[in-house]
């Protein structure tokens, strides 16, 4: 069972003001438009447009908030590398992301997506650099791994682990696939540390059902051959016939 199916879409912040009050712990989501940071959303909390998936790079212009459970969200940033987007949006944008990511206090932890075919990108290294500052947690996730062979796989995940040394021992990183629902579980349990959500564990079905058969005790004195021989051993004998 997924740990965040339960995830329901919460409010659009445009203004830092309006963040939510009730927020106990938040889990932001960035990375370059397009990299498939809305569907890795999507494939965590098992829904299939719970955040809008474009091919337009800046469609997210907000903190897009989702609600996981009480006081605990998921949070969609804004794509960076948006290089169509209208200048006085990008300045809206900055003004916005910045001071959210630098001083907001619920936030534990800042999950990053890349491209696994193009990871470490200079706007990602730029993300990664700013944000260690926090000295709070950075999560990769390597998406659209399924687009890559094993050994590709493996290739990528090397470098950017090698490419990370220098950013700090809080950063992890894994391979991810939003299609392929490839590092799911592996993704769940690093998040759901941060928020602290544990996995539950499957209940198991009740036993001792009054459908369920049971098999009678067989009464073993009164079966088999020894039973029937005893009993004729302890039977009356019989009067022995009148002699003519």
């Amino acid at each position: 069972m997924p740990l965040f199916q339960n995830a329901v879409f919460h409010t659009t912040i445009a203004n830092l003001r309006d963040l939510p009050a009730d927020s106990e712990r938040e889990i932001a989501f960035a990375g370059r438009s397009n990299a498939g940071k809305s569907s890795a959303i999507n494939a965590l909390a098992n829904h299939t447009r719970l955040a809008f998936v474009s091919k337009t790079p800046g469609r997210t212009q907000h903190l897009n908030f989702f609600t996981l459970e009480a006081g605990k969200y998921f949070v969609d940033l804004p794509g960076y590398g948006y290089a169509k987007a209208p200048e006085e949006i990008r300045s809206q944008w900055e003004g916005l992301l910045a001071p959210y990511l630098r001083f907001r206090i619920p936030l534990v932890g800042l999950v990053l997506i890349m491209d696994s075919r193009h990871p470490l990108t200079d706007l990602d290294l730029q993300m990664l650099a700013w944000f260690a500052q926090t000295d709070k947690p950075i999560h990769i996730l390597l998406a659209k791994a399924d687009k890559l062979t094993r050994q590709e796989q493996a290739l990528a995940l090397r470098n950017v682990q090698a490419g990370l040394l220098e950013i700090g021992e809080r950063c992890t990183v894994q391979l991810f696939s939003s299609l392929k629902k490839m590092g799911i579980a592996e993704a769940e349990a690093v998040l759901g540390g941060w928020l602290g959500i544990a996995k539950k564990n499957e209940v198991a079905p009740p036993v001792g059902l009054r459908t369920e058969k049971t098999a009678r005790a067989k009464n073993r004195a009164a079966i088999g051959w020894s039973a029937r021989t005893g009993a004729a051993k302890t039977a009356p004998n019989k009067k022995p016939p009148a002699k003519g």
